[in-house]
């Protein structure tokens, strides 16, 4: 019900935080991975995973660039011989500014990587799940998804697209035994949040609203992807799971 050994996947934003930690767990699984990732930082993440039992490739690409997009999704799949059984969508963007102040092209920036390239790679992805009747499409949503935020406009609504989009492909292609769904991360211990973490005003007010009294970690994540790759989830589809300590819950 839980073994994905032999199971191949390509993982975005792969080389560091939640989409490392990740790569990390399916690796220590058996599953076959190629990571999408626009740093040189991904030719070393080899390196630090030290079993045998699955290869590890690395392929770089910039997802905001159609055309980088689809020649990297192409190489990674060559790299896994022709098959994706796994999908996660987890390469995104954040920048935190009040909205009179947002430049647009941040706007198009993060609407670009953390919307457009999801529904495109999740569209190439498709076509080669549908040929063998099966699939798990993982996005990368977040808390808010649901909630607004603060000077986070151009973040929330990416993410709030996300999940509408999850539901969306997830009602197109469940017939075709693909299941889409999205985990929303909640406050984590990663690099994206290290401004947050560090603001004097800000950091008391998020951790007194997580109710689990911690921020949760790339692992906390990681767990809840394993189980949407799994068999266990063939009957779960189009859902938002929350990863969060309980704040949404509040």
């Amino acid at each position: 019900m839980f073994n994905l050994h032999g199971k191949k996947a390509i993982i975005t934003g792969g080389a560091q935080g939640l989409g490392f930690s990740m790569v990390e767990a399916f690796h220590r699984a058996g599953v076959e991975v190629a990571i999408i990732d626009i740093s040189d930082e991904v030719f070393n993440v080899s390196g630090k995973l030290t079993s045998t039992d699955a290869k590890v490739h690395a392929v770089k690409g910039n997802l905001l660039d159609m055309d980088s997009l689809r020649s990297a999704f192409h190489e990674a799949l060559e790299k896994l011989d022709g098959t994706v059984d796994i999908l996660i969508n987890s390469a995104g963007l954040i920048e935190r500014n009040p909205a009179l102040e947002f430049s647009i092209d941040s706007w198009h920036r993060i609407l670009g990587l953390n919307v457009t390239a999801v529904f495109e790679l999740s569209r190439l992805a498709a076509v080669e799940m549908k040929k063998q009747g099966s699939g798990k499409i993982i996005n990368m949503g977040s808390i808010l998804s649901v909630l607004g935020g603060f000077n986070a406009a151009a973040y929330s609504t990416s993410k709030g697209a996300v999940l509408q989009l999850t539901k969306s492909l997830s009602n197109e292609w469940a017939a075709y035994g693909i299941q889409v769904n999205a985990i929303a991360p909640g406050y984590m211990l990663t690099t994206m949040n290290d401004d947050l973490m560090n603001d004097p005003v800000r950091a008391p007010q998020v951790e007194a609203r997580i109710p689990a009294k911690r921020w949760g970690t790339a692992e906390d994540v990681a767990g809840v992807a394993l189980f949407l790759a799994a068999p266990a989830s063939d009957y779960v589809t189009g859902t938002l799971i929350p990863v969060d300590g309980g704040v949404l819950g509040r």
